[in-house]
Order: C-alpha cells, then structure tokens, then sequence
C-alpha cells in the first residue's frame, strides 16, 4: 500500500466521521430535589433531538432507577404520539419498554404532515414518579436503548428517515436528591455528593 492509498484511506475515515448521524433522547426531571416524604410526586420528561431529520416519528426506550424508594411509575406519551405501547412499571424503580410513534408518509397527503409538536428537540413523553416509603439517596435515572431503534426521524422536505441503529444514540441520565427535610437538602446534597466523588 502506497503513501496516497494511506492518505485516501485516513481522510475517507475523517469523512465518514465527520458525516456521522447524532441522536439524543434527553432526560428533564421538573425538581432536583425532593423531601423524604411517602406519596411525594414529581416528572421526568423525554426530550428527542437528532441532527437530521426535521420531526420524530418513534421509538422505544426503557428506564432504569433500581431504587426501592419508587413506589410506582407510570408513562404518558405526547400528545403528538398516535401509536403507543406502554408495558408498565416494571418495580423496584425500573420502567419496561414504552414505544411512540406517528404516521408520516411523504409525498402523500394527509400523511404527509408530522403532527405539530413532533419537531426535533420537543417532548417525546413523561414519566410520572410515585414515592414509596423513601430512604434519604440521590436517584439515578437512566434510559436504555431498545431493539430495533430508540429514535426514528423525517425530514419533510427530503422525505428521507433516519434511525438511531445507524448513527450515533446519547441517552440521558439524569439524577434527583431525596433529601430527609427541605431544611437539611443542602447538607445532605454535599454528604452525598462528597461521599460519591470519594468512592471514584
């Protein structure tokens, strides 16, 4: 193999690199912290981003806590979604797959039009939290990728799809403190916090 066949070959790599689809689905929970409280609620919204692609179609994703503290969950799609599968809390903290969609086909009215409120970087749906007999703790919560895609996307103006299989897929964490009191929330958060970076 010669010099220039090294040269076409690296920058052929950069390339497709450098063309990689990115695809997101981001956690937003409405409170970072919450008081130790049996019964206290609080959501988490999914977020759905890409870089290309105008509007999402679906997908499938799982949630993951491992937490005795959740008492229940349970999951409400956007109101954009049409086509959706909800298996339910799954205990201990753990949701099982949800699965979204609409139906969009291009070049074909009226399927033709996403739904309003499908856009890259909306609301994809929102996972309601019930506490049960909470212990003080910082919450993790992860989503988990699902076979065959977590995130399935059109471009309206191309009519292309794309889909998180095929790209790059970041999926969100996200983590809330369950702290014994709103007055001991700040202490506790340093103990926490103090005591994870220790453990690294």
């Amino acid at each position: 193999m010669n010099m220039s066949t090294i040269v076409c070959a690296t920058f052929a790599g950069l390339a497709s690199v450098a063309g990689a689809q990115d695809f997101s689905l981001v956690l937003l929970p409405a409170v970072s912290t919450i008081e130790c409280v049996e019964g206290s609620t609080f959501s988490i919204d999914v977020i759905g981003d890409a870089s290309v692609g105008t509007h999402m179609l679906g997908g499938s994703f799982t949630l993951d806590t491992n937490s005795a503290s959740i008492a229940s969950m349970t999951w409400t799609p956007a109101s954009w979604s049409s086509f959706n599968t909800d298996n339910g809390y799954a205990g201990n903290g753990n949701y099982n797959s949800v699965i979204f969609g609409q139906l969009v086909i291009p070049g074909v009215p009226p399927f033709d039009v996403p739904a309003a409120g499908s856009e890259l970087g909306g609301l994809i749906g929102s996972f309601q939290v019930t506490l049960g007999v909470p212990q003080p703790e910082l919450l993790q919560f992860q989503l988990v990728e699902q076979s065959p895609f977590s995130l399935e996307v059109v471009d309206i103006n191309t009519g292309e799809t794309h889909r998180s299989s095929d790209g790059n897929l970041m999926l969100g964490s996200a983590s809330l403190l369950i702290c014994p009191a709103p007055s001991s929330c700040a202490l506790f958060g340093f103990t926490v916090l103090f005591g994870a970076r220790r453990r690294q």
